[in-house]
């Protein structure tokens, strides 16, 4: 039976680690010339010469999605990938790339009942959605098979999270694994609530929303017009990427102190003052700062990719609480969308009631946890915590104490 205690030992890039962690290797499955060739990539220069054929294969694949571009899982490896092992997995057609998995080797979290695991590149803090294995449009059950016996044979357990329900090329491992004789342990993480706005204009989106609610927007614009010189501009030159950056964190900062949180740490700060850079180069950057009468009064962190507008973060002056500046933004940047032919706009994950206001329509986020047979005594403690877990926070949700799901996002 497997300990979660125990500790990987060093990777071998070629038929990956040994130790109790994982199923003892079997036979490499032969493969034809033709056929998927599955490789492990464990070094960070062969990870940054993969940029275009990663965004190649992206663009053509049902997974595309900005958490998933080369850019974002690149910066995240810089800043977030101490204490893992990187492993990404290849499957190539003909020296071509087809499918790609993006895993790192996370090491072992014994209080959590966590073993040694492979994890999506963009876990944990930084707020990836919509994880994903890459797969080329057209590769079908040959490609799919190849890389589900490579992690059958490697061993290591899979922890995939941040994974779309019902649209995921990631999913449909455990079926294939299943005849490997591994187990799966699949429980909702977050929901995405979004806008639909195809063929709508600002004035027909107003119109799908509840008359509370359009109503107070109309009063807050107009008023927040009345009262002020309003100015409210997006950054499109790199000299002004770093100030509109400090008033973003400067205003998140003085909302969320008053409660004791910061979502943007040393490590955060670095890493999407980075990716925000990447963002502005690739056209994809969608910063706001809303300004009364000159004062920044509000700031919107967002980004536009495939069509779809993500909001990712904000902030705003308590000075302006009185006049719904972050509501304003909210409106500001929906339209923006609009004007800009967007078909989505996203909201990301998190349940909080401001953005069901916005939204009526939800996506569910999964994790899908995959164990090898060597490691049934850790799914079995893993399920009892889960189980525990629910049970806790259902108790804690009814009394009114907790939400059941695990907050995320913006000042909205």
């Amino acid at each position: 039976m497997l300990s979660p205690l125990t500790s990987p030992r060093p990777l071998d890039a070629a038929s990956g680690p040994a130790g109790p962690d994982r199923a003892p290797l079997a036979a490499a499955p032969a493969m034809t010339a033709c056929g998927p060739e599955v490789d492990v990539v464990s070094r960070v220069a062969d990870f940054a010469g993969l940029a275009a054929e990663w965004t190649d294969l992206l663009s053509s694949s049902a997974a595309d999605a900005l958490f998933l571009t080369w850019e974002w899982l690149f910066t995240w490896w810089k800043h977030f990938g101490d204490g893992r092992q990187l492993q990404l997995l290849t499957v190539r057609r003909g020296g071509r790339l087809a499918a790609l998995a993006p895993l790192a080797l996370a090491p072992p979290q014994p209080l959590r009942l966590l073993p040694a695991r492979r994890q999506f590149l963009g876990s944990g803090a930084v707020g990836s959605d919509y994880l994903d294995v890459v797969l080329r449009a057209g590769e079908g059950e040959a490609v799919a098979s190849a890389l589900a016996e490579r992690c059958a044979r490697d061993g290591w357990a899979l922890d995939l999270a941040q994974v779309r329900r019902g649209g995921a090329a990631s999913s449909e491992l455990a079926p294939r694994l299943a005849a490997h004789g591994w187990s799966a342990l699949t429980s909702v993480a977050h929901v995405c609530p979004y806008v639909d706005l195809t063929d709508h204009t600002w004035e027909s989106y107003l119109r799908s929303l509840g008359a509370s609610h359009r109503a107070n927007i109309q009063r807050r614009l107009r008023q927040v017009h009345q009262r002020f010189v309003v100015s409210f501009e997006r950054v499109e030159r790199v000299e002004d990427l770093d100030p509109a950056l400090d008033v973003l964190l400067d205003l998140h900062r003085r909302r969320w102190r008053e409660r004791g949180s910061d979502a943007f740490d040393a490590r955060l700060e670095a890493f999407h003052r980075d990716f925000a850079r990447l963002a502005l180069d690739r056209g994809w950057l969608r910063l706001f700062v809303l300004r009364l009468d000159g004062r920044p009064a509000a700031a919107f962190y967002g980004f536009s990719y495939g069509g779809r507008f993500l909001f990712y973060q904000s902030g705003f002056d308590p000075a302006f609480a009185a006049q719904s500046v972050g509501l304003v933004t909210m409106a500001l940047t929906v339209r923006a969308a609009i004007d800009e032919g967007a078909r989505e706009y996203d909201l990301l994950h998190g349940h909080e009631s401001y953005k069901f206001l916005w939204a009526r329509r939800t996506r569910v986020l999964e994790r899908v946890e995959l164990y090898p047979p060597s490691m049934s005594g850790a799914l079995r403690r893993r399920l009892r915590s889960s189980a525990g877990l629910a049970k806790r926070q259902a108790i804690r949700w009814l009394r009114g104490g907790a939400d059941p799901l695990p907050p995320a996002g913006g000042d909205f």
